[in-house]
C-alpha cells in the first residue's frame, strides 16, 4: 500500500520545471497547497496523511534536484540559496518544508483534546512552520521571482504567523498577521478574473471568522453576533466556527449556575451542559434563520451531537457516584421523586428528543413539497408517500419516549400536549399511508384510513381548545381535514372509473326492485324510469299503518245532575177516543 501511494505521488513531479538563470521564476502558492490538501487527507481532516504526503513530497524533489542532505550514515544540512535559485522547484522545496511542519502541528491539536501536554510540541511546530515559511518570503524577493509568487508568500507568511498567535491567544499580533493576510488574497483577488480568484475569496472567507474572534477577545462584542452570523450563512458544523463559538461559551459557562424547567430549578455544575445549554438558543435561532435545507439539516445534526455529549457527561456524573443521587433526594424532598441531577438528565433528554422531532418534521416538510412538484430531473429519484412513513414513524416514537422521562409522570399538562402531537403526527402518518394505497389503486383501504385521519384531526381540534397557549410547533390539522375531504371524492371517482367491466358495473348498479327513490338515496342506483313521467319517487296509495284506537270519555256528572219535571208535557194515553181525535185533527187542544 506504501508502495502504491508513492506511485500515486510521484505523477505529480513529471512535469519540466526547471528553467534557465535568469529567468522568471513563478509557483501558484496558494494553488498548489490547495489542491495537495484536499487530495491527501485534508478532505476529511486527516492531517497525519498529509503530513506523509509532504515527507515523501520533500524527497523526491530533493533527489530531482540533486539537493540530498548528506547520506544513509551521516546528515548534513543545506539551506537553499538565493545563490542556487534557477528552478521554481527550490520554491517548492521550502513551502513543502513549511506544509508538514504546520500539518504536524494541526495533527497535535487533534490529540491535544484528550493530552493537554501535546499543546507544548504544537507551538514548537507551528513555530518552524512559520520559520519555513519567511525563508521562502525571503528567497521570493529575488529579482528571479514574479511580483504575484512574492505576494503570495507574503500572504502565506503572515497566515502562519497569525495562526501561531492565534493558539497562543496573542489577539492583537494575531489580527494584525491575519489582517494584512486578508488585505493580500483581496487584492490579488480584484487582480484576476478566472479561478485563481475565486480561490482568493475563499481563502478571504476561511480567515475571517478568526480576525472576528480576535475582535471580540480584544473587546468587540458586536464581532460574537458576526460570527454567528457567518455560521448561520455558511451552514458549517463541527469546523472552526463551531470550535470558536464553543471557545467562547466556555469564557462565559462560570456564570451559569441553574436553569428552570416546567417550574423547578435545576442547579447546573457540569462544564458542558453549561456550554451546551448557553448556545442553545443561538443554535435554534440559526436553525430558525436558515434558509437551506441542507444547512438546517447540518446545523440539527451538530445541535443533536452536542446534546449527546452533555448527557453523557450526566451520565457520568450519575454512575460515578449513585449514593450521592440518594443524598440530594433525601434532602430536597418538595423538589419531587427525582434527584435535580436525574432532573436535569431528562430536561437535556427531552432537548434531544424535541429536536430531533423538529428535525423530522423540517425533513417531512421537504419531502412533501418536492413530492407535489412536477419531477424535473429525469436521474433523479421520484419522492413517494412511503418515504414520509418513515419520518412520521420516528417521530411517533420519539413521542412516545417523552411520558416515560423522570419527574414528569405526574405533569398533566405536559402528558395533555404529548398527546395531542402524538394526535397530529397519527393523523398525516395515517394520510400518506392512505397515498401508498392510492397508488397501488387500493381504494377500499384508503377510503377507511381517510376516515381515521378525519377522526384524529377531530379528536386533535377537540384537545386544542384545552389549551390556553396554543402551540406553535403544531401543523394545522383543519388544512390536513380539508385536504382529506377533497381527496376522498377523488378516491370513489377513480373507484367507479377503474372497473374493468363498466357493462357489468352497470347491471350490478340497475335497478332489480320495485323500491322508490325516496327509500334509497344514499345508495346510488341507475333507475332509467327516473327520467320519464312514471318516476317511482314514493309509494302511492301509501300502505296502512297501525295507530292507536280513539279513546273512550265517561261523563261521570250526569250522574248528579237534577232535571225539571216534564209530566206535564208527556201525552196522556187512554184518554182520547174519536172526539179527542176529531179535536186533534182540527188542531183543537184541551
Amino acid at each position: 500500500m506504501i508502495m502504491a501511494a508513492t506511485r500515486d505521488d510521484a505523477g505529480e513531479d513529471k512535469e519540466n520545471l526547471t528553467v534557465e538563470l535568469g529567468a522568471t521564476l513563478s509557483l501558484e502558492i496558494l494553488q498548489i497547497i490547495k489542491d495537495s490538501q484536499q487530495q491527501h487527507g485534508l478532505r476529511h481532516e486527516d492531517y497525519q496523511r498529509y503530513r506523509g504526503y509532504c515527507s515523501r513530497r520533500l524527497r523526491r524533489l530533493r533527489k530531482a534536484l540533486g539537493f540530498k542532505m548528506g547520506n544513509k550514515h551521516k546528515f548534513t544540512g543545506k539551506k537553499v540559496t538565493t545563490e542556487i535559485l534557477s528552478d521554481n522547484r527550490y520554491l517548492l522545496l521550502v513551502l513543502m518544508d513549511a506544509e508538514r511542519a504546520w500539518s504536524y502541528a494541526m495533527q497535535l491539536k487533534q490529540e491535544a483534546n484528550t493530552e493537554p501536554r501535546k499543546r507544548f510540541h504544537l507551538f514548537s511546530r507551528l513555530r518552524k512552520a512559520v520559520k519555513h515559511a519567511e525563508e521562502l518570503e525571503s528567497l521570493c524577493e529575488s529579482n528571479r521571482v514574479d511580483a504575484k509568487t512574492k505576494l503570495e508568500a507574503q500572504a502565506y507568511t503572515a497566515y502562519l504567523k497569525g495562526m501561531l498567535s492565534f493558539e497562543l491567544q496573542e489577539w492583537k499580533g494575531a489580527m494584525q498577521a491575519l489582517h494584512k493576510c486578508k488585505t493580500i488574497y483581496e487584492k490579488l483577488a480584484s487582480a484576476f478574473t478566472d479561478e485563481q480568484a475565486v480561490l482568493y475569496h475563499q481563502r478571504v472567507e476561511e480567515i475571517s471568522p478568526n480576525i472576528r474572534y480576535c475582535d471580540y477577545n480584544i473587546g468587540d462584542q458586536s464581532a460574537m453576533k458576526e460570527l454567528i452570523q457567518m455560521r448561520m450563512k455558511s451552514g458549517e458544523t463541527g469546523g472552526l466556527l463551531d470550535s470558536l463559538l464553543t471557545q467562547t461559551r466556555a469564557k462565559h459557562a462560570a456564570t451559569m449556575s441553574e436553569v428552570k424547567w416546567r417550574g423547578r430549578v435545576i442547579p447546573v455544575k457540569i462544564d458542558k451542559v453549561r456550554i451546551f445549554l448557553l448556545g442553545l438558543a443561538d443554535n435554534e435561532a440559526a436553525i430558525e434563520q436558515t434558509t437551506t435545507d441542507e444547512a438546517k439539516e447540518r446545523l440539527y445534526e451538530s445541535l443533536l451531537s452536542e446534546c449527546r455529549d452533555a448527557i453523557q457527561a450526566v451520565r457520568e456524573e450519575l454512575r460515578v457516584d449513585p449514593a450521592q443521587k440518594q443524598r440530594e433526594r433525601s434532602l430536597e424532598p418538595d423538589s419531587g421523586k427525582v434527584s435535580t441531577l436525574q432532573y436535569l438528565h431528562s430536561y437535556l433528554t427531552y432537548i434531544k428528543l424535541s429536536t430531533a422531532i423538529k428535525r423530522n418534521v423540517a425533513m417531512a416538510e421537504t419531502l412533501q413539497k418536492q413530492l407535489s412538484e412536477p419531477l424535473q430531473d429525469e436521474g433523479k429519484r421520484v419522492m413517494r408517500p412511503q418515504d414520509l412513513i418513515r419520518l412520521y414513524d420516528i417521530i411517533l416514537q420519539n413521542l412516545s419516549e417523552l411520558p416515560q422521562l423522570s419527574g414528569l409522570e405526574d405533569d398533566k399538562t405536559f402528558q395533555a400536549e404529548v398527546e395531542l402531537k402524538t394526535l397530529v403526527y397519527k393523523a398525516y402518518r395515517c394520510f400518506f399511508i392512505a397515498q401508498s394505497y392510492v397508488l397501488v389503486k387500493k381504494w377500499s383501504e384508503a377510503l377507511v384510513l381517510y376516515e381515521r385521519v378525519l377522526k384524529y384531526t377531530s379528536e386533535a381540534q377537540t384537545q386544542t381548545t384545552k389549551f390556553t397557549n396554543h402551540l406553535q410547533d403544531l401543523p394545522d390539522v383543519k388544512e390536513l381535514a380539508a385536504r382529506v375531504n377533497a381527496e376522498k371524492y377523488s378516491v370513489q371517482a377513480a373507484a367507479i372509473l377503474d372497473t374493468e367491466d363498466v357493462s357489468e358495473m352497470v347491471s350490478q348498479l340497475q335497478v332489480k326492485d320495485n323500491e322508490p327513490l325516496r327509500e334509497c338515496l344514499d345508495v346510488f342506483r341507475i333507475d332509467p324510469s327516473l327520467v320519464t313521467k312514471h318516476a317511482n319517487l314514493v309509494r302511492f296509495p301509501p300502505e296502512f299503518q297501525p295507530i292507536p284506537c280513539k279513546p273512550l270519555f265517561f261523563d261521570l256528572a250526569l250522574n248528579h245532575a237534577a232535571f225539571p219535571d216534564l209530566e206535564d208535557k208527556v201525552e196522556q194515553k187512554g184518554k182520547g177516543g174519536l172526539t179527542g181525535y176529531i179535536k186533534g185533527f182540527f188542531g183543537f187542544r184541551g
